[in-house]
């Protein structure tokens, strides 16, 4: 199982979408500074998820995500609130 993850900067207006099979123990490597991007706007919440079953099906949601379109939906319905 895989899971597309959307993580949002507790102290910054940045999002961040990934990949993973374990999204909490994914959160801990980026809340810990492993990762370039993220480690800028640490600490990270992970505030959407989806799952899938092959990681070819996640990529092409990441993919979309990424997208003008897919930020448009994260906007929309995600990060609303």
């Amino acid at each position: 199982m895989y899971k597309v993850y959307v993580l949002k900067s507790r102290r910054f207006l940045k999002s961040y979408v990934g990949i993973a099979q374990d999204e909490n123990k994914r959160l801990e490597e980026h809340n810990s500074g492993k990762s370039f991007y993220t480690r800028r706007y640490l600490p990270w919440d992970i505030i959407y998820t989806e799952a899938f079953n092959t990681r070819e099906e996640a990529r092409k949601r990441e993919k979309y995500f990424k997208s003008a379109t897919g930020r448009r939906f994260l906007r929309k319905f995600v990060f609303r609130n």
